[in-house]
Protein backbone atom coordinates (compact mmCIF):
# COMPACT_ATOMS: atom_id res chain seq x y z
CA UNK A 1 0.00 0.00 0.00
CA UNK A 2 1.74 3.45 -0.97
CA UNK A 3 2.61 5.22 2.26
CA UNK A 4 0.39 8.21 1.19
CA UNK A 5 -2.08 7.95 -1.19
CA UNK A 6 -4.08 10.17 -2.77
CA UNK A 7 -7.25 9.20 -2.27
CA UNK A 8 -9.44 7.45 0.45
CA UNK A 9 -12.39 5.20 -0.31
CA UNK A 10 -14.19 4.82 2.72
CA UNK A 11 -16.74 1.37 2.43
CA UNK A 12 -19.39 0.72 4.76
CA UNK A 13 -20.00 -2.61 5.25
CA UNK A 14 -23.22 -4.21 6.71
CA UNK A 15 -24.31 -7.83 5.95
CA UNK A 16 -23.47 -7.37 2.95
CA UNK A 17 -22.02 -11.22 2.36
CA UNK A 18 -22.79 -11.94 -0.87
CA UNK A 19 -21.67 -8.90 -2.83
CA UNK A 20 -19.18 -7.11 -0.95
CA UNK A 21 -16.33 -9.08 -2.71
CA UNK A 22 -17.79 -8.06 -6.07
CA UNK A 23 -18.00 -4.15 -5.17
CA UNK A 24 -14.46 -4.41 -3.67
CA UNK A 25 -12.87 -6.15 -7.10
CA UNK A 26 -15.34 -3.33 -9.50
CA UNK A 27 -13.53 -0.28 -7.22
CA UNK A 28 -9.80 -1.48 -6.97
CA UNK A 29 -10.09 -2.11 -11.14
CA UNK A 30 -11.61 1.48 -11.72
CA UNK A 31 -8.93 2.53 -9.13
CA UNK A 32 -5.89 0.33 -10.17
CA UNK A 33 -6.51 1.85 -14.12
CA UNK A 34 -6.91 5.17 -13.18
CA UNK A 35 -2.74 5.71 -12.30
CA UNK A 36 -4.07 7.22 -8.86
CA UNK A 37 -2.32 6.56 -5.75
CA UNK A 38 -5.06 4.90 -2.96
CA UNK A 39 -6.67 3.27 -0.49
CA UNK A 40 -10.21 1.30 -0.10
CA UNK A 41 -10.78 1.21 4.14
CA UNK A 42 -13.94 -1.47 4.56
CA UNK A 43 -15.45 -0.65 7.23
CA UNK A 44 -17.39 -4.21 8.54
CA UNK A 45 -20.01 -1.93 11.21
CA UNK A 46 -20.66 -5.27 13.53
CA UNK A 47 -22.01 -7.54 10.54
CA UNK A 48 -24.03 -10.56 11.90
CA UNK A 49 -23.20 -12.29 8.68
CA UNK A 50 -19.92 -13.46 7.11
CA UNK A 51 -19.03 -10.00 5.58
CA UNK A 52 -16.05 -9.58 7.71
CA UNK A 53 -14.84 -12.86 7.25
CA UNK A 54 -15.32 -12.08 3.48
CA UNK A 55 -13.39 -9.72 3.42
CA UNK A 56 -10.29 -11.01 5.74
CA UNK A 57 -10.08 -13.71 3.41
CA UNK A 58 -9.61 -11.81 0.04
CA UNK A 59 -7.52 -9.15 1.55
CA UNK A 60 -4.35 -10.78 -0.48
CA UNK A 61 -5.90 -10.17 -3.30
CA UNK A 62 -6.33 -6.13 -2.48
CA UNK A 63 -2.80 -4.32 -1.25
CA UNK A 64 -4.75 -1.30 -1.42
CA UNK A 65 -7.47 -2.34 0.85
CA UNK A 66 -7.26 -1.47 4.61
CA UNK A 67 -10.24 -3.33 6.82
CA UNK A 68 -11.57 -1.96 9.91
CA UNK A 69 -13.69 -4.13 12.19
CA UNK A 70 -16.23 -2.27 14.62
CA UNK A 71 -17.48 -4.00 18.06
CA UNK A 72 -20.83 -2.59 18.19
CA UNK A 73 -22.69 -1.60 14.92
CA UNK A 74 -22.34 2.37 14.71
CA UNK A 75 -24.29 3.36 12.23
CA UNK A 76 -23.36 4.80 8.48
CA UNK A 77 -22.59 8.19 9.46
CA UNK A 78 -20.22 6.98 12.24
CA UNK A 79 -18.54 4.70 9.90
CA UNK A 80 -17.91 7.73 7.10
CA UNK A 81 -16.72 9.86 10.20
CA UNK A 82 -14.58 7.85 11.75
CA UNK A 83 -13.37 6.08 8.37
CA UNK A 84 -12.71 9.95 7.45
CA UNK A 85 -11.07 10.90 9.79
CA UNK A 86 -8.53 8.33 9.40
CA UNK A 87 -7.94 8.83 6.10
CA UNK A 88 -4.54 9.58 5.08
CA UNK A 89 -5.79 11.09 0.99
CA UNK A 90 -6.27 14.40 0.30
CA UNK A 91 -9.62 13.32 -1.47
CA UNK A 92 -11.99 11.29 0.19
CA UNK A 93 -14.86 8.83 -1.55
CA UNK A 94 -17.94 7.77 0.10
CA UNK A 95 -19.57 5.33 -1.44
CA UNK A 96 -21.90 1.79 -0.73
CA UNK A 97 -20.89 -1.85 -0.85
CA UNK A 98 -24.88 -2.26 -2.25
CA UNK A 99 -23.81 -2.04 -5.37
CA UNK A 100 -26.43 0.41 -6.35
CA UNK A 101 -23.96 2.91 -7.17
CA UNK A 102 -21.52 2.94 -10.44
CA UNK A 103 -18.24 2.84 -8.37
CA UNK A 104 -16.30 2.24 -11.20
CA UNK A 105 -16.96 6.15 -11.82
CA UNK A 106 -15.17 7.23 -8.83
CA UNK A 107 -11.88 8.33 -10.14
CA UNK A 108 -13.83 10.49 -12.79
CA UNK A 109 -15.20 12.37 -9.33
CA UNK A 110 -11.64 12.22 -8.09
CA UNK A 111 -10.99 13.57 -11.46
CA UNK A 112 -12.75 16.72 -11.20
CA UNK A 113 -11.93 17.72 -7.77
CA UNK A 114 -8.43 17.31 -9.69
CA UNK A 115 -8.81 19.14 -12.31
CA UNK A 116 -10.83 22.12 -10.66
CA UNK A 117 -9.50 23.44 -7.37
CA UNK A 118 -12.26 25.77 -7.21
CA UNK A 119 -14.59 22.29 -6.55
CA UNK A 120 -14.67 21.24 -2.82
CA UNK A 121 -16.99 18.49 -3.17
CA UNK A 122 -18.74 15.99 -6.23
CA UNK A 123 -21.60 14.14 -6.01
CA UNK A 124 -23.08 11.59 -7.93
CA UNK A 125 -26.71 12.49 -8.33
CA UNK A 126 -28.89 10.13 -9.11
CA UNK A 127 -31.35 10.15 -12.02
CA UNK A 128 -33.34 7.36 -11.04
CA UNK A 129 -34.46 5.97 -7.68
CA UNK A 130 -34.40 2.31 -7.45
CA UNK A 131 -34.70 1.92 -4.02
CA UNK A 132 -37.42 0.53 -1.27
CA UNK A 133 -40.66 2.14 -0.61
CA UNK A 134 -40.25 3.94 -4.01
CA UNK A 135 -43.60 5.13 -3.73
CA UNK A 136 -43.22 7.05 -0.89
CA UNK A 137 -39.76 7.94 -0.84
CA UNK A 138 -40.12 9.94 -4.23
CA UNK A 139 -42.66 12.42 -2.85
CA UNK A 140 -41.08 12.27 0.69
CA UNK A 141 -37.39 13.08 -0.63
CA UNK A 142 -38.81 15.39 -3.02
CA UNK A 143 -40.47 17.93 -0.56
CA UNK A 144 -37.18 16.89 2.20
CA UNK A 145 -34.90 18.54 -0.88
CA UNK A 146 -37.10 21.27 -1.42
CA UNK A 147 -37.43 22.45 2.56
CA UNK A 148 -33.53 22.16 2.21
CA UNK A 149 -32.66 23.89 -1.20
CA UNK A 150 -35.11 26.78 -0.07
CA UNK A 151 -33.04 26.93 3.51
CA UNK A 152 -30.13 26.12 1.89
CA UNK A 153 -30.53 29.43 -0.75
CA UNK A 154 -29.35 26.86 -3.76
CA UNK A 155 -30.67 24.58 -6.40
CA UNK A 156 -30.00 21.14 -5.11
CA UNK A 157 -30.05 18.02 -7.53
CA UNK A 158 -29.29 15.18 -5.21
CA UNK A 159 -29.68 15.84 -1.42
CA UNK A 160 -28.81 12.61 0.10
CA UNK A 161 -26.46 10.64 -2.63
CA UNK A 162 -24.29 7.87 -1.05
CA UNK A 163 -21.50 8.71 -3.97
CA UNK A 164 -19.88 11.61 -3.47
CA UNK A 165 -15.87 12.94 -3.44
CA UNK A 166 -14.65 16.19 -1.19
CA UNK A 167 -11.03 17.42 0.01
CA UNK A 168 -10.30 16.12 3.26
CA UNK A 169 -9.17 19.53 4.59
CA UNK A 170 -12.54 21.10 3.96
CA UNK A 171 -14.56 18.54 4.92
CA UNK A 172 -12.42 18.15 8.81
CA UNK A 173 -14.47 20.47 10.61
CA UNK A 174 -18.29 19.42 9.75
CA UNK A 175 -17.25 16.29 10.64
CA UNK A 176 -17.95 16.74 14.17
CA UNK A 177 -21.54 17.50 13.04
CA UNK A 178 -22.22 14.21 11.41
CA UNK A 179 -25.13 11.60 12.76
CA UNK A 180 -25.15 7.94 13.24
CA UNK A 181 -27.67 7.06 10.85
CA UNK A 182 -28.04 7.84 6.77
CA UNK A 183 -28.90 11.36 6.93
CA UNK A 184 -25.08 12.10 7.72
CA UNK A 185 -24.64 12.65 3.78
CA UNK A 186 -27.50 15.26 3.97
CA UNK A 187 -25.38 16.83 6.43
CA UNK A 188 -22.21 16.67 4.68
CA UNK A 189 -24.18 18.36 1.76
CA UNK A 190 -25.35 21.16 3.80
CA UNK A 191 -22.51 21.84 5.29
CA UNK A 192 -20.74 22.46 2.41
CA UNK A 193 -23.67 24.30 0.90
CA UNK A 194 -23.87 26.78 3.79
CA UNK A 195 -20.41 27.81 3.95
CA UNK A 196 -20.01 28.39 0.19
CA UNK A 197 -18.30 25.38 -0.71
CA UNK A 198 -18.61 24.43 -4.08
CA UNK A 199 -20.47 21.70 -4.79
CA UNK A 200 -20.37 19.53 -8.47
CA UNK A 201 -23.05 17.56 -8.96
CA UNK A 202 -22.67 14.62 -12.21
CA UNK A 203 -25.74 12.88 -12.90
CA UNK A 204 -24.90 8.97 -12.05
CA UNK A 205 -27.23 6.07 -13.07
CA UNK A 206 -28.78 4.07 -9.58
CA UNK A 207 -29.08 0.53 -9.68
CA UNK A 208 -31.46 -1.66 -8.17
CA UNK A 209 -29.82 -2.47 -5.00
CA UNK A 210 -28.18 -6.34 -3.60
CA UNK A 211 -29.68 -7.63 0.01
CA UNK A 212 -31.93 -6.03 1.84
CA UNK A 213 -31.98 -2.26 2.52
CA UNK A 214 -31.45 -1.18 5.60
CA UNK A 215 -33.55 2.15 4.97
CA UNK A 216 -36.51 2.96 7.37
CA UNK A 217 -39.13 4.64 5.67
CA UNK A 218 -40.87 6.33 8.65
CA UNK A 219 -37.70 7.09 11.15
CA UNK A 220 -35.28 7.92 8.16
CA UNK A 221 -37.65 10.31 6.61
CA UNK A 222 -37.99 12.04 10.30
CA UNK A 223 -34.21 12.15 10.61
CA UNK A 224 -33.87 13.75 7.02
CA UNK A 225 -35.97 16.36 7.78
CA UNK A 226 -34.93 17.30 11.58
CA UNK A 227 -31.00 17.27 10.43
CA UNK A 228 -31.74 19.50 7.73
CA UNK A 229 -33.89 21.89 9.99
CA UNK A 230 -30.90 21.18 12.45
CA UNK A 231 -27.73 21.94 9.85
CA UNK A 232 -29.69 25.39 8.80
CA UNK A 233 -30.43 25.97 11.82
CA UNK A 234 -26.35 25.90 13.06
CA UNK A 235 -24.97 27.73 9.75
CA UNK A 236 -27.92 30.33 9.16
CA UNK A 237 -30.66 30.43 11.92
CA UNK A 238 -32.39 33.61 10.49
CA UNK A 239 -33.78 31.24 7.39
CA UNK A 240 -35.62 29.00 9.83
CA UNK A 241 -36.47 31.44 12.76
CA UNK A 242 -37.51 35.12 10.95
CA UNK A 243 -39.82 33.99 8.65
CA UNK A 244 -42.63 32.87 11.26
CA UNK A 245 -41.58 35.74 13.43
CA UNK A 246 -42.40 38.10 10.77
CA UNK A 247 -45.71 36.59 9.57
CA UNK A 248 -46.66 36.38 13.77
CA UNK A 249 -45.76 40.37 14.15
CA UNK A 250 -48.05 41.14 10.62
CA UNK A 251 -50.70 38.98 11.65
CA UNK A 252 -50.66 40.53 15.51
CA UNK A 253 -50.55 44.00 14.02
CA UNK A 254 -53.27 43.32 11.52
CA UNK A 255 -55.49 41.80 14.01
CA UNK A 256 -54.96 44.98 16.55
CA UNK A 257 -56.25 47.23 13.74
CA UNK A 258 -59.08 44.57 13.23
CA UNK A 259 -59.60 44.47 17.18
CA UNK A 260 -59.31 48.40 17.23
CA UNK A 261 -62.05 48.97 14.80
CA UNK A 262 -64.58 46.75 15.63
CA UNK A 263 -64.10 47.27 19.61
CA UNK A 264 -61.81 50.99 20.07
CA UNK A 265 -59.20 50.83 22.12
CA UNK A 266 -59.61 46.92 22.60
CA UNK A 267 -57.00 44.28 22.14
CA UNK A 268 -57.88 41.02 22.48
CA UNK A 269 -55.65 38.32 24.46
CA UNK A 270 -54.98 35.93 21.35
CA UNK A 271 -53.98 39.42 19.12
CA UNK A 272 -51.46 40.10 22.12
CA UNK A 273 -50.35 36.41 22.09
CA UNK A 274 -50.08 36.43 18.48
CA UNK A 275 -47.65 39.39 18.33
CA UNK A 276 -45.68 38.73 21.53
CA UNK A 277 -44.74 35.47 20.10
CA UNK A 278 -43.89 36.98 16.98
CA UNK A 279 -41.26 39.13 18.91
CA UNK A 280 -40.09 36.26 20.95
CA UNK A 281 -39.38 34.07 18.19
CA UNK A 282 -37.46 37.38 16.38
CA UNK A 283 -35.58 37.78 19.01
CA UNK A 284 -34.09 34.23 19.58
CA UNK A 285 -33.95 34.46 15.82
CA UNK A 286 -31.32 37.39 16.00
CA UNK A 287 -29.73 36.09 19.17
CA UNK A 288 -28.88 32.25 17.99
CA UNK A 289 -27.94 34.44 14.65
CA UNK A 290 -25.13 36.30 16.85
CA UNK A 291 -24.14 33.19 18.44
CA UNK A 292 -23.47 31.71 14.99
CA UNK A 293 -21.40 34.40 13.64
CA UNK A 294 -19.51 34.96 17.23
CA UNK A 295 -18.17 31.24 17.02
CA UNK A 296 -15.22 30.43 16.41
CA UNK A 297 -14.97 26.73 14.27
Amino acid sequence: MDATPYVTIVLPCYNEQDHVIDEVERICAAMDASGYTYELVAVDDCSTDQTLARLQEAAPRFPNMRIRAFHRNGGSGTVRRIGTQEARGEIVVWTDADMTYPNERIPELVQLLEKDPTIDQVVGARTTEEGSHKILRVPAKWFIRKVAERLAGQKIPDLNSGLRAFRKSVARPYLRLLPPGFSCVTTITLSFLSNQHDVYYLPIEYSKRAGKSKFSFISDAYRYILQVLRMVMYFNPLKVLMPPAIWLVCIGIVKGIYDNVIHPFYLASNTIVIFISGLLIGSLALLADLIVRSRSE
